[in-house]
């Protein structure tokens, strides 16, 4: 009888969020892979003619059709090229716009199948696309190559799959599907990339290099101020535009519940909780079958994280929030709370016993002076304040600034600024279970500790669709500590040594032809070197942190055609 009333109230808040909202609303993230539609809205953001959360990626379709209509408001305020740019993003984010009517048959260019009001087959964009009253769908392939060309050394990635994601009302289900191979593997744990990250199958069927898979999709209810939903996914926190700090989104996806809520202009929630992948073998779980196979299995690993972020005055966002890596433990509910500080909780649930690994963050965007984007971003893994002011010890911080100025003095042309800077043991733990990681891929900036990087950029964008940039990065890593019971991990140097560095000057190229498909040039001289320290050569440190084909003085050409992502 008491299961059947629990189940009664469950049943009933669910018919209440099903009627809440007499507005049809689709949340179906779009991925921050597409950077040409992230940068396009940060453009309009520095002009003060849309107003962005840029700490928390992915958006959603809806938001970014939101951003879009007010940018229309204000086309007399657009240069011709954005004017362009407009135009081509609200032909393909207007589809959830029209109610009741699939808006790429009002015109027959670029559809193969037009069965109007409702049907269009065709590729301005590239798929199928249905939309009624009720339903709407899209189903869109996946398809890319890319050719690394370094000397005599060839890398080839390709990879293809399918996006596909319907709506009925105000709830959305969307997937993704991707299917990757490189000829030689570019994105392992350890490794100093922002290539996205993936569980490879090495040699199959005898071939070099390595195979991964990356499934993405969920479910999720969206109303007018907010959406809730399950889903597995890769997310990005952390303003930055060279590699987030807090989050980095270069993981592998794992499943989490979302939730996002706007319920005033001035505030915004951010809130997940996820359940990680330890691949920490839990050897009393683990079993011999009877027919002598060995059944391993992980043990369970979950983070609970929230960011809130509050907005004084138009063009400024503050942000703080917390997250805790849990284990050895079933679900915990408390963690289940949007809003709360979770260490405190920690000590309350693991008094006078090791404690779980708990993290905070803050996240500042300014973008009060038209076309200047000024940012910061704190993200602290272990804080005492008698630790400040003693030159002997140092907090467990990550920080990054930067600017970008965006069409001043010159017209579609920015120059962005970027410094980062990570103390050492920040990102890691002493329990293998409670690592800030995934599939042991660190969840945090992708040099991890005791490191630092200066970024430079300029983007000239001539016409709509292309992109010209001219970029440095300057990134080094220090001693690799161990974070182990019985050192002072808070007096270990930063960069006592350097063990790894890494100069890259690139000039990039970049046209979107059509919607979500793009012609890619890379042209980069990088140096990329290795250093005797701690008794490893300097080829220990190249190996560990750098593909083969990248190690030294090289110039490489990158090459690439894509279709979604």
């Amino acid at each position: 009888m008491h299961t059947l009333k629990q189940l009664q109230k469950i049943l009933g808040v669910i018919l209440l969020l099903l009627v809440w909202s007499n507005a049809n609303t689709q949340d179906v993230p779009v991925s921050f892979r597409n950077e040409a539609i992230y940068d396009f809205l940060d453009e309009l953001a520095n002009s003060r003619i849309v107003n962005i959360n840029s700490a928390v990626k992915p958006y959603s379709n809806s938001f970014i059709l939101q951003c879009l209509n007010n940018a229309e408001k204000s086309r007399e305020q657009l240069s011709t090229r954005q004017q362009k740019e407009l135009d081509f993003y609200l032909r393909q984010y207007g589809f959830i716009g029209v109610k009741g009517k699939n808006s790429y048959t009002d015109s027959k260019r670029g559809n193969l199948i037009t069965k109007g009001p409702n049907f269009n087959l065709g590729f301005l964009p590239l798929g199928m696309h249905y939309k009624d009253s009720l339903f709407s769908f899209s189903l869109k392939p996946i398809w890319g190559v890319r050719e690394y060309a370094s000397g005599s050394n060839r890398i080839m990635h390709t990879w293809g799959g399918a996006e596909a994601w319907g709506s009925i009302g105000n709830i959305s289900i969307y997937a993704s599907l991707r299917d990757n191979y490189q000829t030689e593997i570019l994105a392992k744990p350890e490794y100093f990339t922002q290539s996205e990250g993936g569980n490879y199958k090495v040699s199959v069927q005898g071939r070099k290099g390595g195979d991964f898979s990356e499934m993405r999709g969920g479910v999720v209810y969206g109303w007018k101020w907010g959406s809730i939903g399950l889903v597995k996914d890769q997310l990005e926190w952390g303003t930055n535009y060279h590699g987030a700090s807090i989050f980095s989104g270069r993981t592998p996806s794992f499943a989490m519940i979302k939730l996002q809520l706007k319920p005033v202009k001035w505030f915004e929630l951010n809130y997940y909780h996820g359940w990680l992948v330890s691949e920490v073998v839990d050897s009393s779980l683990s079993y011999t079958t009877t027919g002598g196979d060995f059944r391993t299995v992980f043990r369970d690993k979950y983070i609970a994280a929230n960011l809130m972020t509050f907005i004084p005055f138009r063009g400024i966002s503050f942000s703080v929030g917390n997250s805790i890596i849990y284990s050895d433990t079933k679900v915990q509910p408390a963690y289940l709370i949007p809003i709360m500080f979770y260490k405190s909780i920690d000590h309350t649930l693991n008094h006078d016993i090791e404690n779980q690994n708990s993290q905070m963050f803050f996240d500042l965007s300014i973008r009060r002076i038209n076309n200047l984007h000024l940012y910061s971003t704190i993200f602290i893994d272990e804080f005492s304040i008698t630790r400040v002011g003693d030159s002997k010890r140092h907090n467990f911080i990550s920080q990054k600034y930067g600017a970008r100025l965006s069409n001043w003095p010159i017209r579609n042309t920015s120059i962005t600024f970027e410094y980062t800077k990570t103390n050492p043991v920040v990102y890691k733990h002493r329990i293998p279970t409670t690592t800030f990681e995934t599939n042991t891929f660190n969840l945090g900036h992708y040099l991890r500790d005791n490191s630092d990087e200066i970024y430079g950029a300029i983007d000239v964008r001539p016409f709509r669709g292309f992109l010209l940039r001219a970029d440095l990065t300057y990134a080094r890593h220090g001693n690799e500590y161990a974070y182990t019971t019985g050192i002072k991990a808070d007096e270990l140097p930063f960069m006592k040594d350097i063990t790894w560095q890494n100069l890259t000057v690139s000039l990039t190229s970049r046209w979107e032809f059509i919607h979500d498909s793009w012609l890619y040039l890379n042209i980069a001289q990088s140096s990329i070197k290795g250093y005797n320290v701690d008794g490893h050569n300097a080829q220990y440190y190249l190996d560990l942190y750098t593909p083969k084909s990248f190690q030294g003085d090289k110039l490489i050409v990158t090459a690439g055609l894509n279709f979604g992502f």
